[in-house]
């Protein structure tokens, strides 16, 4: 079928996170789609409603089926059943591999800028924080290997976390890198946690790898964090997975989700899950094509109106990492500026020191509300700096 992804749904007063105001503001900021989900997905759980019994529910397999036939068809990712443990979110589970993987105390390197969880999880669980600041080298990111593993070596470093594709910079690492930072972490016996949660919102001319897909030898030592939940824009239905290879490692992080009863996922997610896999790839691809679109318009809206920002494009998802730092020199101000010209977006300095006067702009939305968005960020930043 034909989705319609210019259709306005108001959200307001619905108690979305995203539509929060009392007021006209354009929110183009915390990631999820101004999109109506995949009718195979809404059938599917109006259908559970229609039975009538919400009880008590466990995964299928043909919920493990669909999970095993999409990541091998589609990034060459051989699962079994003992590979796949649910969770019910890559937050929850990122905090979890605190545990599987160190000690209180012990460090955790992470890449700067980074979606926010990364850091204040590592914090939050009593474990050391170590940042290694990305390369921005002709408008996008590079892992800087040397530093990382200098970092490593200074901090004597346990556990890496991978952002793959990265938030908020939109890069997809290629096998070479992936391969490098493998081998450093090899060489040091540190453990690699790879959040991968944006994999599905690769776009046209990039290539995503699983992690794991590199990791034969040393599976002991890799996790991969993975929902459809972004992909098919129902992050209000809780739902994730944790993929790893090697028995005593899935046998440790089951050992410890029992421990804390983050094991299970409730009826719908299940569901919604299964269905997506099964029958989402159809809305994906005109979601994909649509977002891409959005993007090709807000790089030359800016470069037009704004031509002072330094645009990231990205290379995977919808969100696209922009440069203010000509129009402030506080971050701050500029996010209260945007603010009273009512449009809010991420405001970069959350992700890390590198994410000074950067802000993050979600254009997963119908292409008016990101039209006026991007005409009210022009009216609130024009006459700062004149081009």
């Amino acid at each position: 079928m034909q989705y319609n992804f210019d259709e306005i749904i108001d959200r307001r007063d619905t108690g979305s996170l995203k539509w929060h105001y009392t007021d006209d503001t354009i929110p183009l900021w915390v990631a999820d789609m101004d999109f109506k989900a995949a009718q195979p997905i809404l059938d599917a759980v109006e259908k559970v409603v229609q039975h009538g019994i919400l009880g008590y529910t466990k995964p299928t397999d043909a919920l493990y089926d669909s999970i095993i036939k999409w990541h091998g068809s589609r990034y060459d990712l051989q699962l079994t059943k003992q590979n796949i443990l649910f969770s019910p979110g890559v937050v929850p589970s990122l905090a979890l591999m605190m545990t599987v993987f160190t000690e209180v105390g012990e460090a955790v390197l992470v890449n700067d800028p980074i979606y926010t969880p990364f850091m204040s999880k590592v914090e939050q669980n009593g474990r050391k924080l170590v940042l290694s600041a990305l390369k921005e080298v002709e408008g996008k990111y590079h892992l800087d290997l040397a530093d990382i593993e200098a970092k490593i070596i200074e901090h004597d470093v346990k556990l890496y976390l991978l952002c793959n594709p990265h938030n908020p910079g939109g890069r997809v690492w290629t096998i070479d890198e992936l391969e490098a930072l493998l081998s450093i972490c090899k060489k040091h016996n540190v453990a690699i946690v790879s959040d991968e949660i944006h994999q599905d919102l690769t776009l046209n001319g990039h290539t995503f790898i699983p992690f794991l897909t590199l990791a034969k030898g040393y599976e002991h030592n890799v996790v991969s964090l993975t929902s459809m939940t972004k992909t098919f824009n129902i992050a209000g239905i809780k739902g994730s997975m944790i993929f790893a290879t090697d028995k005593a490692l899935v046998k440790k992080i089951s050992q410890q989700q029992h421990l804390n009863d983050e094991y299970e996922l409730n009826l719908f997610a299940y569901t919604a899950m299964r269905v997506a896999y099964e029958q989402g790839d159809e809305w994906l691809a005109q979601a994909l094509s649509y977002i891409e679109a959005n993007i090709d318009l807000t790089v030359q809206f800016l470069e037009e109106k704004l031509p002072k920002i330094k645009v990231m494009r990205p290379e995977a998802s919808y969100l696209i990492w922009v440069d203010c730092s000509a129009y402030a020199k506080d971050d701050q101000v500029l996010y209260d500026t945007l603010r009273e010209a009512k449009i809010e977006l991420s405001a970069g300095f959350k992700y890390g020191e590198e994410g000074h006067l950067k802000m993050r702009i979600n254009v997963a939305c119908p292409r008016a509300l990101l039209l006026e968005g991007l005409n009210r960020m022009h009216a609130a930043l024009a006459d700062v700096v004149k081009p």
